[in-house]
């Protein structure tokens, strides 16, 4: 039994504890480079953390405002489809679409009620002798 009690608690085989300071001490330069060591790791571990890694926070960050722009973008685009989709409909269907498109973009009119003036800038029109 007296075996046992020497190899417990401050038996023989422990290791020593590193004395206590007291309240008001100064810490030692060997105390200060492991709290700057210990420190410094724990700083490298929580910036792997949140950095390291493939896809780090700023990656995750940067693909969230990338995704924000392709929604925004994929919205504009199927706007865009509805408006062709009823533009497309009144020019098969609608007589006045039909009608407006004809006078805007083929210069016609109606029969002989209608005259068609075309004003040509002065910048543009042919050389005439004066």
């Amino acid at each position: 039994m007296a075996a046992k009690k020497s190899a417990g608690r401050g038996g023989a085989g422990a290791a020593k504890a590193a004395p206590r300071r007291a309240p008001g001490e100064p810490l030692t330069g060997k105390q200060i480079v492991g709290r700057v060591v210990a420190l410094s790791f724990l700083l490298a571990v929580v910036a792997f953390a949140v950095q390291g890694g493939e896809y780090g926070t700023t990656d995750l960050l940067r693909q969230r405002r990338q995704l924000a722009r392709e929604r925004a973008a994929v919205d504009s685009l199927a706007k865009a489809v509805e408006r062709l989709k009823l533009e497309r409909k009144a020019v098969e269907s609608d007589p006045a679409t039909q009608e407006r498109i004809a006078r805007e973009e083929f210069g016609m009119v109606q029969g002989d009620k209608e005259i068609l003036y075309r004003f040509v800038p002065a910048d543009s029109a042919p050389d005439t002798p004066r």
